[in-house]
């Protein structure tokens, strides 16, 4: 028989086990305090000291992975170091100053109250007076200037080339690529228009209120003309082009090019019309069409190879991302090209076309058009990486929350992707996070090889934003051939501002622009 606890080993008993209690609790507490304290960023900090250097196994050194340094706990942390003789400074990489523009534009940014027709009054911003902003049109070649001024938006302002693949000077990012435009200030953007198609710009500085709030305008460039074909071999051009910017502004209105509900577009019977389809809201949306098949010319401002018409099928257009959509005027009547909340009419003056709901199947661009050569040959890259999208409780800058984490990284923990000029790179993206995301990577576009392990069997499909579902995997890749320190994140801009956000680094290239609460720069 067992002898019975006396009350004395009882109190022991207890008295151990409220002291452990009170041990464990003082370390618990701790630890959260430590995890606090070391995620407090600085009051100014380098974009470079923001993730650990990922080399994808290609060239890369510990002297690589020091000059970046790390931001570490509380307020401290290593500032950039200045460009070395064989350092190349974001400043640098700009377009010929002495070469004059062939397209000016200047844009004023205004903070003020904005009605649309039909609409509520709300506080937003505008540009030129209006929202959203001028369409800027160029043609290849060209050198595009804009003249970027701040009249009286409090957090500052700046103009991100969104899908053009402009030198990085000229990116528009606050504290990697330029400091924010305070009131009262300039900043002057020069690119030449290297590439064709459907783009836009918007505000990368307080991104998420500002580009809500309206400052934001589609950027068409379009081809140089090339000498006159056969007239066997001529491919007619659409009689008509018109942009669609897609927007939700504050209050929950959602529009086309700033028009509440139906928008209309004069076109005659039988015209051939292009729609540049804009999203230029931070979630994915769909488009279809009722009166006529259409066809899908362009995504991204990448031309499609061998487009054939599509009948009864939505186009899915991620936060961003662009779809040019060819549609023929019928005999009678006009053409409707929808998004939820809002249309495009396309036909004569007073023609009509009914409003359908979203087809059940969307168009599956995996396997749309005919296979092509890409001149890119991802078969034996350089490097790989993998960018794993997850989601964490922890602190981010002091915050508690359930943050965004990439490679399970969270804040300064994330992964750096570290290049060289002329790299070809293959990059696995995958969610696991709960929620989709819609990737963006500046200053260069992703050919997508793979979804699911599924290779891609049509057109060589290009991206600047690409739509990550929830328990998705792509693969994608790209060629670095754009020097410079640039973002790579979720265009949910308010999971851009809760961690899902990195960037794509050249070895080599460093900037003197500084993020952090005491700098006045706020990308996101």
């Amino acid at each position: 028989m067992l002898p019975r606890r006396t009350d004395s080993a009882k109190s022991r008993w207890g008295w151990f086990a409220r002291r452990l209690g009170a041990v464990l609790g003082v370390v618990a507490v701790g630890l959260v305090g430590w995890m606090w304290w070391a995620s407090v960023l600085p009051g100014s900090y380098s974009a470079l000291d923001m993730g650990v250097p990922d080399f994808g196994g290609g060239p890369g050194s510990e002297t690589h992975g020091a000059a970046h340094g790390h931001v570490s706990a509380a307020g401290t942390g290593t500032a950039a170091s200045p460009p070395a003789a064989d350092e190349t400074s974001v400043t640098d990489l700009a377009p010929d100053p002495d070469r004059p523009a062939d397209v000016h534009v200047e844009l004023t940014a205004r903070a003020e109250r904005v009605t649309l027709p039909g609409g509520a009054p709300f506080d937003g911003f505008t540009l030129n007076g209006a929202t959203p902003g001028p369409t800027i049109r160029a043609t290849e070649g060209q050198l595009v200037e804009v003249v970027l001024r701040n009249e009286d938006v409090p957090a500052g302002v700046t103009a991100h080339w969104h899908g053009v693949d402009v030198p990085n000077a000229m990116d528009g990012v606050a504290g990697v690529t330029q400091d924010a435009v305070m009131p009262g200030r300039t900043f002057v953007y020069r690119f030449v228009a290297e590439q064709v198609g459907t783009f836009w710009y918007h505000a990368h500085q307080a991104s998420h209120p500002q580009v809500v709030g309206g400052l934001f305008g589609a950027l068409i460039l379009d081809p140089a003309p090339q000498p006159a074909a056969p007239v066997a071999a001529a491919v007619n051009p659409p009689a008509v082009d018109v942009a669609a910017a897609i927007h939700t502004y504050p209050g929950g209105e959602r529009t086309i090019n700033g028009a509440i509900g139906d928008s209309h577009q004069e076109a005659a019977p039988g015209d051939s019309v292009r729609v540049r389809l804009i999203n230029t809201d931070s979630t994915p949306t769909s488009a279809w069409v009722s009166g006529s098949s259409f066809r899908v010319l362009a995504v991204d401002g990448h031309d499609l190879v061998g487009p054939t018409a599509v009948a009864d099928q939505s186009v899915q257009i991620t936060a961003g991302g662009r779809a040019d959509l060819e549609v023929r005027v019928p005999p009678s009547g006009a053409v409707r090209v929808q998004v939820p909340g809002a249309s495009l009419v396309v036909g004569p003056h007073g023609a009509h076309a009914d409003p359908t709901s979203a087809p059940r199947d969307p168009l599956d661009l995996l396997a749309y058009g005919e296979p092509a050569p890409t001149g890119l040959h991802p078969d034996a890259p350089d490097r790989r990486f993998t960018y794993d999208i997850g989601r964490l409780p922890g602190f981010l800058d002091g915050r508690p929350g359930y943050w965004w984490t990439i490679n399970g990284g969270m804040g300064a923990g994330v992964p750096m992707y570290m290049v060289d000029e002329g790299d070809v790179v293959v990059m696995t993206i995958s969610n696991s996070s709960g929620e989709g995301h819609p990737m963006h990577l500046h200053g260069h576009h992703l050919l997508v090889l793979a979804r699911d392990g599924v290779p891609s069997s049509g057109s060589p499909w290009w991206v600047d934003s690409l739509d990550v579902a929830h328990g998705e995997s792509f693969e994608v890749a790209f060629v670095a051939d754009n020097p410079g320190v640039w973002m790579d994140h979720c265009h949910n801009l308010p999971h851009a501002a809760e961690g899902l956000m990195t960037h794509v680094a050249y070895n080599g290239v460093t900037t003197p622009f500084r993020l952090g609460r005491d700098t006045g720069n706020d990308p996101e």
